[in-house]
């Protein structure tokens, strides 16, 4: 559950960063999640490890973002990469950033996260969408 909450966590300092304009560093912050470490109960809370991994696919996407861009823009068929959803978009690029980046982390495993996150937090039917991109950029690499 710790690395679900990891990846949620990073998916919404993905979209701030790029739809709310937030910096690299405020991003990495984690200022809307409460950690294990601190007191309190309010609003998304996890582990100190599961912020850890959070920052890791936050940061690890930012400093790759041109190439994570161009695999995801590789795989769109009949849609502009403009035109994707802001939700979508920050979903894709973590998971991609897994999919290339993290060879420990089973790829299924990464599909089936962001699937779940796409249900429940991206406009209807983002998920299948989500699935499709993503399976196919598992394929190539």
């Amino acid at each position: 559950m710790s690395r679900r909450k990891s990846r949620i966590t990073a998916f919404q300092g993905l979209y701030s960063w790029d739809v709310g304009g937030m910096s690299e560093k405020d991003v990495l912050e984690l200022s809307w999640v409460k950690t294990s470490s601190e007191p309190g109960s309010e609003g998304l809370s996890v582990s100190d490890d599961s912020a850890a991994f959070a920052r890791m696919l936050i940061a690890g996407k930012i400093e790759n973002v041109q190439k994570i861009d161009e695999v995801i823009k590789a795989h769109l068929t009949n849609w502009e990469f403009d035109r994707v959803n802001k939700v979508t978009i920050a979903i894709l690029r973590m998971s991609v950033y897994s999919l290339m980046f993290m060879k420990d982390v089973e790829p299924s495993i990464v599909i089936d996260e962001a699937i779940d996150i796409a249900k429940n937090y991206g406009p209807d039917d983002s998920y299948k969408f989500v699935n499709a991109i993503l399976d196919n950029i598992k394929k190539d690499l």
